[in-house]
């Protein structure tokens, strides 16, 4: 009978938990777990069958039993317990109807702790010269039924009361604070308050060696950070971000954090960054931890990020929880979104609102494949979800978030989250709940609005041109390859004109419109040149292409420094875009990067130095008689800002500035330019002899890496032993990602396998080996030729983790031609899997664009011209 619920996208609702109360005992030198649950079953419906997840676990038949919660002697066993093993549910079926109403159901079962990082798994560390085993969980998405059998989905949500054994020398955590200890020779038996009601991805369990620093919110709410023995120190600015994240949310959401204690652990095996466990926070290293004498100003900054989002889903996701997998974005798009909204005001300095524009430019990137999918996306089976965590669901969600933050206005946005988080506590919601709640409290059509960005693939490109004070546009979606697609959205528009006073504000919801402007155009000065910019601050998830006398004068605007920094950045970002869809010319293109020759901001150069290295890769293949002109051309440009910030840190020089040393001088060694080069192998050797060196600071330590291995070869391979030294010398996870990194960037083929082959090594964690695929042109055939031999290999080590993705887009994604499309696309026809088949139709997808645009670089018959215009120039 088990066959019955067999492939089905949800469990039955005939019955939901209330209540869980898990046992577990873990062995951390066999690897080995066992447990018992004691679930509180609430039989709603007419049933003979329990169904409920499990997974990997072997469970104690004899052990199974129902229980009325009035008396003990109306236990029953199932006359059959089948696990089906391709849909991860245990089926219990009992030889009449359950009674309605409460009963204990009562399994014993065993697993292993596995080298999966997801499920109940084990991670590595050194205690005291030892290698030792720490016991972890990773539940998100469904892999809580990996470690006790459970109803693995969001909306069944329970209360849970954990009970641990371990070896009584072990830090022991869970979501809630301890109740009971008790020591019973080399064993303690460890319990935990009850919990409030949660979904079972947020159950979580850490044992192992810690070191703790702890700190106190305004409300008395303790808050810890656990490290490695010795290492605390790390831990102090995560905790900062942490007391004063939960103090803005509490205020945000005006609702307190709802849980007595807040842990946030490094551990040292982790698949993602981080998981916001509710009350106990897991982190990779590098996440959490800061070492104010080796960590980069990039990695401050990203340790800030992920606390401030980790803490968001307190409130939006653990707190309110989305009701299936479909509305993942209500989690990821509100968390990522509202982190910034807190490091701003945490750090003014960094302006990180306008670094926001990295989340819009990668969700737009992914979009604009045919191969993307919906924000809200449908789930028709459990293995499907950890495909979906990715730019459209982070990105592209918290973008649309902050352009119906915009359009509603701060003050009403904020008071309409609240309200929802209020009505939704401890409850489950959907995507049309919030915009209910914000339709009411603000009185605009927000569901209707929304709806054409949530439930619709891909995002408009809006053609515009003035005609007699009218601006006529026209939208199309947009994609990367330049075909053409159906698709209308409501556009919330803004304009503004000559000056960010002269603005105004229109709602698209056609195909094409024409716009009365005429009130701004005659607000702009007669002296003025005329420029309009559209998508004011870039707060709309939308292209615009402006017709050829609109485009020269914001070439004007950018030139004479009229525009915001944002407004600078969504014009390069856009004209790259257009110019890869061959929607416009490479040559307008380089043209348009002339006039930011005076730029200084870190955030407006960080983009065109990401335009720069995109066309440097395209050029190679596409027009290599013009690729090393236009090289020059771009050295020359990103040359003077990088003179004029130099190798050295100057004595209170900002946060930005310290991190565009870093985009510029590694932009420059990327580009071949030979000063650079040999200034980084200068550098890096005097760093190898003398590592106290002042000469190569953390934040530009890689570029030195970087340019030693592009001079790293066959013949001479002491750049790359020597950085294999470093690396088995560094005790920091930020030092290990920076050498990881640098070691493929080698043109020599050879060179390339061995950084290659170094992945594959006990020396390497799983997690950090997709961090090492950064390989160049010059090493892509010998890099996918790598892929193929070891497939088997890594799809056995990998294939059950989210990190297989890595490794197929790392290599796939570095090609440009149709030929080699058609390969890759045939070596993987009869080794897909559901967990990678996605991440692999994107990337076969993006090296077609790349073909393409190509084919329209080559067609470009402006293009030498205006390049040796431009190196003249320069």
């Amino acid at each position: 009978m088990a066959e019955n619920f067999k492939g089905q996208p949800r469990l039955p609702d005939f019955a939901a938990p209330r209540h869980y109360d898990i046992f577990l005992k873990p062995d951390l030198l066999a690897c080995i777990f066992s447990g018992s649950a004691t679930i509180t079953v609430d039989v709603l419906l007419p049933t003979r069958f329990l169904v409920l997840n499990a997974a990997d676990l072997s469970i104690d038949t004899a052990s199974v039993c129902l229980t009325t919660t009035t008396t003990i002697s109306n236990s029953i066993s199932p006359v059959s317990t089948d696990v089906v093993e391709e849909d991860e549910i245990l089926v219990l079926q009992f030889d009449s109807d359950l009674p309605l109403g409460q009963s204990l159901l009562r399994i014993a079962f065993s697993g292993t702790l596995n080298d999966d990082m997801r499920g109940f798994y084990r991670s590595e560390y050194e205690y005291k010269g030892e290698v030792k085993n720490m016991a972890v969980t990773q539940f998100e998405s469904v892999d809580a039924r990996r470690c006790f059998p459970c109803w693995d989905e969001p909306a069944f949500k329970a209360k849970f009361k954990i009970t641990l054994e371990v070896p009584s020398e072990l830090v022991a955590l869970s979501n809630m604070p301890i109740s009971e200890e008790k020591i019973i020779g080399d064993l303690k038996t460890v319990s935990y308050d009850e919990s409030p009601l949660m979904s079972t991805y947020l159950v979580a369990i850490v044992i192992g060696h810690f070191d703790y620093i702890q700190g106190l919110t305004p409300d008395g709410v303790q808050v810890r950070v656990y490290t490695q023995v010795g290492k605390t120190d790390q831990g102090k600015f995560a905790l900062d971000v942490a007391l004063k994240s939960l103090n803005l949310y509490k205020d945000y959401f005006a609702v307190p954090y709802p849980l007595p204690k807040l842990d946030m652990v490094a551990i040292p095996d982790f698949a993602d960054g981080a998981m916001e466990n509710y009350g106990l926070v897991t982190y990779r290293e590098l996440a959490l931890l800061f070492d104010e004498q080796l960590s980069s100003a990039i990695n401050r900054q990203d340790v800030a990020i992920t606390v401030a989002h980790e803490l968001a889903h307190q409130w939006f996701g653990n707190l309110v929880t989305m009701e299936w997998w479909t509305h993942l974005w209500l989690n990821e798009g509100f968390a990522s979104w509202v982190s910034y909204l807190a490091v701003d005001a945490i750090f003014p300095e960094w302006n990180i609102w306008t670094q926001f524009l990295d989340k819009t430019s990668s969700g737009m990137m992914l979009d604009a494949l045919s191969e993307s999918h919906p924000i809200e996306v449908e789930i028709k089976h459990a293995n499907e979800v950890d495909a979906i965590f990715d730019s459209i669901s982070y990105g592209k969600g918290a973008s649309v978030i902050r352009m119906l933050h915009s359009y509603l206005g701060a003050d009403c946005f904020q008071k309409a989250l609240a309200s929802y988080i209020k009505k939704y506590a401890y409850a489950n919601a959907k995507t049309e709940d919030l915009w209910a709640v914000l339709e009411e409290e603000s009185g605009e059509p927000v569901k209707d609005l929304m709806n054409s960005w949530t439930k619709q693939q891909g995002y408009p490109v809006i053609s515009v041109k003035m005609n007699s004070n009218k601006l006529h546009v026209f939208q199309e979606q947009f994609l990367s390859d330049g075909s053409s697609a159906s698709g209308t959205w409501i556009i919330p528009l803004t304009i503004c004109c000559s000056s960010y006073e002269n603005s105004k504000k229109f709602i698209l919801t056609s195909k094409s419109d024409q716009l009365d402007v005429d009130n701004l155009i005659l607000q702009v000065g007669k002296q003025e040149t005329f420029w309009m910019k559209l998508n004011t601050n870039q707060t709309g998830f939308y292209r615009v292409k402006y017709d050829d006398e609109l485009a020269a004068g914001l070439k004007y605007a950018i030139q004479a420094d009229k525009l915001s920094l944002m407004d600078k950045i969504g014009i390069i970002d856009d004209a790259s875009a257009l110019c890869v869809a061959c929607k416009g010319s490479l040559s307008s293109l380089l043209s348009l990067l002339d006039a930011y020759s005076m730029e200084s901001d870190y955030t407006v150069l960080s983009w065109v130095i990401s335009v720069s290295l995109k066309i440097a890769n395209v050029v190679d293949d596409a027009t290599p008689d013009l690729s090393d002109k236009i090289k020059l051309f771009l050295i020359k440009l990103l040359n003077s800002p990088a003179e004029k910030l130099g190798w050295d840190v100057k004595d209170g020089e900002s946060h930005l500035d310290t991190m565009l040393r870093a985009e510029l001088l590694m932009a420059l060694v990327r580009l071949g330019n030979t000063i650079t080069v040999d200034e980084g192998i200068r550098r890096f050797y005097i760093f190898l002899n003398d590592r106290n060196s002042s000469v190569l600071p953390p934040d530009i330590r890689k570029v030195a890496y970087v340019a030693v291995m592009q001079k790293c070869t066959t013949s001479d391979k002491m750049g790359y032993e020597s950085l294999l030294k470093i690396y088995r010398e560094a005790d920091q996870s930020q030092e290990k990602m920076r050498i990881l990194g640098s070691l493929a960037s080698s043109p020599d083929k050879s060179i390339v396998l061995a950084a290659l082959n170094f992945l594959l090594t006990d020396e390497v964690r799983n997690r950090d080996a997709v961090y090492g695929l950064k390989v160049s042109n010059q090493g892509r055939e010998i890099g996918w030729e790598w892929l193929k031999e070891n497939w088997e290999y890594v799809s056995k080590r990998w294939v059950s983790t989210p990190l297989i993705s890595g490794f197929v887009k790392s290599i796939v994604s570095l090609f440009a031609s149709y030929e080699k499309s058609k390969e890759i696309e045939e070596f993987f026809s009869n080794r897909l899997k559901p967990t990678f088949e996605r991440a692999l139709k994107q990337s076969l997808e993006s090296v077609k664009t790349k073909a393409h645009w190509m084919e329209g670089v080559r067609s470009d018959e402006s293009l030498a011209e205006v390049v040796s215009h431009l190196v003249d120039k320069a």
